[in-house]
């Protein structure tokens, strides 16, 4: 862990290891809406890990002041970063968590009454529609340009 730690730095751990109950989680969430439906997902055991992960993820993140870090330029370290950093990398999560939105809505979603409603030419599933198409195109976008933004940040932060 030691030397997890000193690679990625405090925050960069703590966001790369964070993944050890987001999946969990994230898992849950699926059984849950698919349980009502065909019985067979079980949403307890997912809820269970992922909040037994997420204790032990709280813990990591506790315990990080006691391993040393030698000082170096890190990315995302978020006491290194700049204020333009810190916003273009905001924005990128944000970007990020709106379309990672989309993909879950898309996912879960009938679109039989929607493809049914636009074929008869009524104007409000159009327009929820093209509105849909509108979002799914800028948050990519959104990503693409707050990243590029951000490594210029980052790039104008470690040149000397």
């Amino acid at each position: 862990m030691k030397k997890l730690v000193d690679r990625f730095g405090r925050t960069g751990f703590a966001a790369l290891s964070s993944v050890i109950w987001l999946v969990p989680i994230a898992a849950w969430a699926g059984s849950a809406d698919l349980s009502p439906i065909d019985k067979t997902a079980t949403p307890a055991i997912a809820l269970t890990i992922g909040v037994l992960m997420l204790a032990v993820w709280l813990v990591l993140v506790a315990s990080l002041r006691r391993f040393p870090v030698t000082p170096r330029q890190r990315r995302f370290d978020l006491a290194q970063m700049s204020p333009s950093e810190k916003r273009w990398t905001l924005a990128c999560i944000a970007f990020a968590l709106g379309l990672i939105a989309w993909l879950n809505g898309a996912a879960t979603v009938d679109w039989g009454p929607l493809g049914s409603a636009i074929g008869a030419g009524k104007v409000g599933p159009i327009l929820l529609a093209v509105g849909l198409a509108i979002f799914v195109i800028v948050m990519p976008t959104g990503i693409w340009f707050s990243w590029r933004k951000e490594t210029i940040a980052y790039r104008r932060r470690a040149t000397p």
